[in-house]
């Protein structure tokens, strides 16, 4: 049996939290061909592990076979008797941070009082989260950070984001090889999945490592302008779903599954089977 590894972003990739109006028939198809042996689906979420949880309730998303979440920084294998994290990916990411814990990292950048620390939920061994104003001076906050966490020989990645409903920016500090792009090649490697039976779907800024990365790749098309511009198709592994695939819109899972069908002629048959329309 040939195996196909579907990850994909939540938030306004897969869960149709966004201003664009989903398919009607999207999700209950997008569930069916994520229920087939043949695909082992992983969700790829800046969401910590109750928030995955959450949306999986809420949304009525299919189980994943596995999570990659906190922005990269932590992997869970999911099945029946629960999940559970997967300390190979700890181990290979550890060195960046010297093996320093939290505390020592937060007192190394104390010297930059518009950081908020985020509530502890949010915070895992290897993700330090922070609040910051949006009228920050982002390029020059990170370059300085970056320049301190340097000097102390420490090896990060650093993520700004913004909760709009919220108007406040977040700002994660990663070890340098804690990000979507390298979990999901690690993810690829450990389970046995070749680049051209693994299919990416994504719809913002922090999704661009992996879409321009040369992994099959799909933006949904309720992205955004700036993501769609910025997601340069070098690689000739871009898909950028435009709607009209079974009558679909294109937004959400509807985008999904027109880019699986786009790059898996299986999926696209299974989508075409009777029981799928």
């Amino acid at each position: 049996m040939k195996r196909f590894l579907l990850c994909t972003d939540l938030d306004r990739t897969l869960i149709p939290n966004g201003a664009q109006p989903e398919s009607p028939s999207a999700m209950q198809r997008f569930s069916r061909l994520a229920n087939r042996e043949e695909i082992t689906l992983a969700y790829v979420s800046g969401r910590h592990r109750a928030l995955i949880e959450q949306a999986i309730a809420k949304y009525d998303l299919p189980q994943p076979d596995f999570a990659i979440a906190d922005v990269g920084s932590t992997i869970y294998r999911i099945d029946a008797s629960g999940w559970r994290q997967g300390d190979e990916w700890d181990a290979q990411i550890a060195p960046d941070w010297r093996g320093l814990a939290h505390g020592e990292l937060c007192r190394l950048l104390s010297v930059f009082p518009t950081l908020r620390l985020q509530e502890p939920e949010k915070q895992n061994r290897h993700k330090l989260s922070f609040y910051a104003p949006l009228e920050m001076d982002v390029p020059k906050l990170t370059g300085e950070m970056e320049a301190r966490l340097k000097q102390a020989g420490i090896s990060a990645n650093l993520i700004w984001s913004i909760d709009e409903a919220a108007a406040v920016g977040l700002l994660d500090i990663l070890p340098a090889s804690a990000n979507k792009l390298h979990a999901i090649t690690f993810l690829m490697r450990q389970q046995g999945f070749s680049r051209e039976n693994t299919v990416f779907a994504g719809d913002s800024g922090n999704d661009l490592d992996v879409l321009n990365s040369g992994i099959q790749s799909v933006l949904v098309a309720n992205a955004d302008a700036e993501t769609k511009r910025l997601a340069a198709d070098g690689t000739g592994c871009l898909y950028i779903a435009k709607g009209g695939y079974l009558g679909m819109n294109g937004n959400y899972s509807a985008g999904i599954l027109e880019g699986l069908a786009h790059y898996l002629p299986e999926a696209d048959a299974w989508l075409r089977q009777p029981d799928q329309t």
